[in-house]
């Protein structure tokens, strides 16, 4: 691995806002509402906000008549959402620690965040601890990394190249998505869950390279791992072969992209 700096966690923040916002997140966020049953006048939290796209979402569902914080322990991610929404509530904070009175809000959500939390049973004992009686929470995360074709088409390269160090950070998004082990982090949390369900997303990106860019210039520099220029446009140059399958005919990529969304409803005793 080649030694570089950290990348400015701002630049980092509008990187992912541009890039993978719209390629993977922002088809979820009107689920996560619907699967809350966020309404007007609902007082929401969203935990691991990132850059806002589920907070934006859940702002329009609860209208002027409620009202909705984002959460996020990264200051990068937040400076992002703040000039995207400066009329919204941006709080810093951990999700192990929720910096919030007991039963403060009608409908707790988390879209794509659980995998990173040091303790995802510790997160979810909190957000649940600050739902109220007859709320919901709602939390999604992405399905097995072997039910994800595309990006375990994109992880084997990788590793094939760089060697097996540089792909775990590209593992890591994936690392609850056996069904069972992310029911057993609500068992462990003490959190009753209500539903679960595995829905199919589709992930879009202008080309080949940009999706795969996102991983190895974008994501894996902000885990610590930076490859050589000579290994990444290897990388790149390859990708085009392994990941052909998943072109399409105006040279844009689409893939499956399937996530585990599971529903709490807190009793009203």
């Amino acid at each position: 691995m080649a030694s570089a700096s950290t990348p400015d966690p701002v630049v980092a923040a509008k990187a992912y806002e541009d890039v993978l916002v719209p390629a993977l997140m922002s088809e979820w966020a009107p689920r996560l509402v619907a699967a809350a049953s966020i309404r007007p006048g609902h007082h929401v939290l969203d935990v691991a906000c990132g850059t806002g796209v589920l907070t934006r979402a859940a702002a329009a569902a609860v209208t002027s008549t409620g009202s909705v914080i984002g959460l996020d322990v990264d200051p990068g991610m937040l400076a992002i959402a703040k000039a995207t929404r400066p009329d919204l509530q941006w709080q810093q904070g951990s999700a192990s620690e929720l910096p919030f009175p007991d039963a403060s809000f009608d409908a707790v959500v988390s879209q794509f965040g659980l995998m990173f939390f040091p303790s995802a049973p510790i997160a979810l004992a909190e957000m649940w601890r600050v739902l109220k009686p007859g709320g919901r929470m709602a939390v999604a995360v992405w399905a097995s990394l072997d039910v994800t074709p595309a990006y375990n088409a994109e992880t084997e390269l990788i590793e094939r190249i760089a060697g097996a160090p540089a792909t775990a950070p590209l593992r890591l998004p994936f690392r609850l998505g056996d069904r069972v082990a992310f029911e057993a982090q609500f068992a462990e949390a003490g959190v009753p869950l209500s539903s679960i369900a595995t829905v199919v997303g589709t992930g879009r990106f202008p080309s080949i390279r940009a999706m795969v860019e996102a991983d190895i210039v974008g994501w894996l520099p902000l885990m610590g791992v930076h490859l050589p220029a000579s290994t990444v446009e290897t990388i790149l140059r390859e990708a085009e072969r392994d990941l052909a399958s998943y072109r399409q005919a105006d040279g844009t990529v689409s893939f499956a992209s399937p996530a585990h969304l599971a529903v709490a409803v807190r009793g009203t005793r």
